[in-house]
Protein backbone atom coordinates (compact mmCIF):
# COMPACT_ATOMS: atom_id res chain seq x y z
CA UNK A 1 0.00 0.00 0.00
CA UNK A 2 1.45 3.41 -0.93
CA UNK A 3 2.48 5.82 1.80
CA UNK A 4 0.30 8.95 1.99
CA UNK A 5 2.25 12.21 1.96
CA UNK A 6 0.71 15.64 2.56
CA UNK A 7 2.93 18.59 1.58
CA UNK A 8 1.24 21.66 3.07
CA UNK A 9 2.79 25.07 2.55
CA UNK A 10 2.41 28.81 2.37
CA UNK A 11 4.28 30.87 -0.21
CA UNK A 12 3.88 34.51 -1.17
CA UNK A 13 6.23 34.98 -4.12
CA UNK A 14 6.95 31.34 -4.97
CA UNK A 15 10.13 30.39 -3.14
CA UNK A 16 8.55 28.00 -0.67
CA UNK A 17 6.24 26.75 -3.42
CA UNK A 18 9.26 25.61 -5.45
CA UNK A 19 10.54 23.62 -2.47
CA UNK A 20 7.08 22.18 -1.76
CA UNK A 21 6.66 21.15 -5.39
CA UNK A 22 10.04 19.42 -5.34
CA UNK A 23 9.05 17.55 -2.17
CA UNK A 24 5.78 16.44 -3.77
CA UNK A 25 7.49 15.34 -6.98
CA UNK A 26 10.12 13.40 -5.04
CA UNK A 27 7.47 11.58 -3.01
CA UNK A 28 5.48 10.73 -6.13
CA UNK A 29 8.56 9.33 -7.86
CA UNK A 30 9.16 7.16 -4.78
CA UNK A 31 5.70 5.64 -5.19
CA UNK A 32 3.79 7.61 -2.55
CA UNK A 33 0.30 9.03 -2.89
CA UNK A 34 0.77 12.78 -2.56
CA UNK A 35 -1.39 15.80 -1.82
CA UNK A 36 0.29 19.15 -2.50
CA UNK A 37 -1.77 21.75 -0.64
CA UNK A 38 -1.48 25.50 -0.07
CA UNK A 39 -3.04 27.19 2.94
CA UNK A 40 -5.51 30.04 2.66
CA UNK A 41 -4.14 33.50 1.91
CA UNK A 42 -4.91 36.01 4.66
CA UNK A 43 -3.36 39.16 3.21
CA UNK A 44 -5.70 41.79 1.75
CA UNK A 45 -5.97 42.03 -2.03
CA UNK A 46 -4.43 45.51 -2.06
CA UNK A 47 -1.28 44.25 -0.31
CA UNK A 48 -0.90 41.46 -2.84
CA UNK A 49 -1.52 43.77 -5.79
CA UNK A 50 1.18 46.15 -4.55
CA UNK A 51 3.84 43.44 -4.99
CA UNK A 52 4.02 42.19 -8.58
CA UNK A 53 5.86 39.00 -7.67
CA UNK A 54 3.26 38.17 -5.05
CA UNK A 55 0.36 38.90 -7.42
CA UNK A 56 1.95 36.82 -10.16
CA UNK A 57 2.45 33.87 -7.83
CA UNK A 58 -1.13 33.97 -6.55
CA UNK A 59 -2.36 33.91 -10.14
CA UNK A 60 0.02 31.11 -11.15
CA UNK A 61 -1.05 28.81 -8.31
CA UNK A 62 -4.82 29.10 -8.62
CA UNK A 63 -4.85 25.40 -9.49
CA UNK A 64 -3.34 24.30 -6.17
CA UNK A 65 -6.03 23.00 -3.79
CA UNK A 66 -6.32 24.62 -0.36
CA UNK A 67 -5.38 22.45 2.61
CA UNK A 68 -8.04 20.92 4.82
CA UNK A 69 -8.03 18.93 8.04
CA UNK A 70 -8.83 15.85 5.98
CA UNK A 71 -5.39 16.12 4.35
CA UNK A 72 -3.78 15.74 7.79
CA UNK A 73 -6.03 12.82 8.78
CA UNK A 74 -5.24 11.07 5.50
CA UNK A 75 -1.46 11.53 5.65
CA UNK A 76 1.14 9.13 6.97
CA UNK A 77 3.80 11.80 6.35
CA UNK A 78 3.25 15.52 6.95
CA UNK A 79 5.67 18.01 5.38
CA UNK A 80 5.08 21.64 6.35
CA UNK A 81 6.76 24.62 4.71
CA UNK A 82 6.52 28.36 5.24
CA UNK A 83 8.67 31.46 4.88
CA UNK A 84 10.00 32.94 8.10
CA UNK A 85 8.38 36.07 9.47
CA UNK A 86 10.48 37.58 12.27
CA UNK A 87 11.82 34.13 13.12
CA UNK A 88 8.38 32.47 13.11
CA UNK A 89 6.32 30.68 10.44
CA UNK A 90 4.18 32.97 8.29
CA UNK A 91 0.78 33.67 9.82
CA UNK A 92 -1.05 31.96 6.97
CA UNK A 93 0.38 28.54 7.87
CA UNK A 94 0.06 29.23 11.59
CA UNK A 95 -3.63 30.00 11.13
CA UNK A 96 -4.14 26.62 9.46
CA UNK A 97 -2.26 24.91 12.29
CA UNK A 98 -4.52 26.68 14.78
CA UNK A 99 -7.56 24.92 13.26
CA UNK A 100 -6.21 21.46 14.08
CA UNK A 101 -7.45 21.40 17.68
CA UNK A 102 -10.22 18.86 16.98
CA UNK A 103 -7.77 16.42 15.36
CA UNK A 104 -5.31 16.92 18.21
CA UNK A 105 -8.03 16.34 20.78
CA UNK A 106 -9.02 13.07 19.10
CA UNK A 107 -5.41 11.89 18.87
CA UNK A 108 -5.67 11.70 15.09
CA UNK A 109 -2.20 13.16 14.50
CA UNK A 110 -0.26 10.90 16.85
CA UNK A 111 2.63 8.91 15.32
CA UNK A 112 2.52 10.60 11.95
CA UNK A 113 5.95 11.20 10.45
CA UNK A 114 6.66 14.92 10.22
CA UNK A 115 9.30 17.27 8.87
CA UNK A 116 9.48 20.96 7.91
CA UNK A 117 11.30 23.51 5.75
CA UNK A 118 11.51 27.27 5.25
CA UNK A 119 12.99 30.25 3.41
CA UNK A 120 14.02 33.75 4.45
CA UNK A 121 14.97 36.97 2.72
CA UNK A 122 18.41 37.18 4.33
CA UNK A 123 21.05 34.77 5.55
CA UNK A 124 20.42 33.76 9.18
CA UNK A 125 17.06 35.52 8.90
CA UNK A 126 15.27 33.17 11.28
CA UNK A 127 15.46 29.93 9.32
CA UNK A 128 16.31 27.60 12.19
CA UNK A 129 13.92 29.25 14.65
CA UNK A 130 11.11 28.94 12.11
CA UNK A 131 11.72 25.22 11.65
CA UNK A 132 11.96 24.74 15.40
CA UNK A 133 8.64 26.60 15.79
CA UNK A 134 7.00 24.32 13.25
CA UNK A 135 8.45 21.31 15.04
CA UNK A 136 6.92 22.54 18.31
CA UNK A 137 3.58 21.87 16.64
CA UNK A 138 4.67 18.33 15.85
CA UNK A 139 5.58 17.75 19.51
CA UNK A 140 2.07 18.73 20.56
CA UNK A 141 0.52 16.58 17.87
CA UNK A 142 2.57 13.57 19.01
CA UNK A 143 4.32 13.18 15.66
CA UNK A 144 7.61 11.44 14.97
CA UNK A 145 9.91 14.24 13.77
CA UNK A 146 12.42 13.36 11.06
CA UNK A 147 15.13 15.99 10.47
CA UNK A 148 17.53 15.66 7.54
CA UNK A 149 20.56 15.90 9.85
CA UNK A 150 23.84 15.42 8.03
CA UNK A 151 22.80 12.04 6.70
CA UNK A 152 23.63 12.84 3.07
CA UNK A 153 26.46 14.77 1.37
CA UNK A 154 24.01 17.43 0.14
CA UNK A 155 23.51 18.45 3.76
CA UNK A 156 27.12 19.56 4.00
CA UNK A 157 26.39 21.92 1.11
CA UNK A 158 22.98 23.15 2.25
CA UNK A 159 24.16 23.53 5.84
CA UNK A 160 20.90 23.07 7.74
CA UNK A 161 20.37 19.82 9.67
CA UNK A 162 17.03 21.09 11.02
CA UNK A 163 15.31 21.18 7.63
CA UNK A 164 15.79 22.53 4.15
CA UNK A 165 16.11 26.31 4.05
CA UNK A 166 16.78 28.85 1.35
CA UNK A 167 17.94 32.46 1.36
CA UNK A 168 16.13 34.50 -1.27
CA UNK A 169 18.34 37.61 -1.07
CA UNK A 170 15.24 39.75 -0.62
CA UNK A 171 13.24 37.87 -3.21
CA UNK A 172 15.84 37.83 -5.97
CA UNK A 173 16.89 34.16 -5.87
CA UNK A 174 14.78 31.03 -6.27
CA UNK A 175 15.98 27.68 -4.86
CA UNK A 176 18.86 26.23 -6.81
CA UNK A 177 20.32 22.77 -7.28
CA UNK A 178 21.59 22.49 -3.69
CA UNK A 179 18.33 23.50 -2.03
CA UNK A 180 16.23 21.34 -4.34
CA UNK A 181 18.60 18.45 -3.67
CA UNK A 182 18.26 19.05 0.06
CA UNK A 183 14.45 18.96 0.06
CA UNK A 184 14.60 15.88 -2.16
CA UNK A 185 16.79 14.12 0.39
CA UNK A 186 14.68 15.33 3.32
CA UNK A 187 11.54 13.97 1.65
CA UNK A 188 13.14 10.62 0.88
CA UNK A 189 14.39 10.30 4.45
CA UNK A 190 10.94 11.04 5.87
CA UNK A 191 9.43 8.47 3.51
CA UNK A 192 11.98 5.81 4.43
CA UNK A 193 11.31 6.30 8.13
CA UNK A 194 7.55 6.26 7.54
CA UNK A 195 7.68 3.07 5.50
CA UNK A 196 9.82 1.32 8.12
CA UNK A 197 7.47 2.47 10.88
CA UNK A 198 4.35 1.37 9.00
CA UNK A 199 5.87 -2.05 8.22
CA UNK A 200 6.78 -2.52 11.85
CA UNK A 201 3.35 -1.48 13.08
CA UNK A 202 1.67 -3.82 10.59
CA UNK A 203 3.86 -6.69 11.75
CA UNK A 204 2.91 -6.10 15.39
Amino acid sequence: MPTNVAVIYYSSTGTVFQLAKQAATTAEKAGADVRLRKVRELAPDEAIAANQGWADHVEATQHVVEASLDDLKWADVIILGAPTRFGLPAAQLKQFIDTTGPLWGEGRLVNKIATSFTASATRHGGQESTILALNNTFYHWGCIIVPPGYADPVQFQSGNPYGTSHTTNNGEDMPGEVELGAIEFQTKRALEVAEAYLRGRAAV
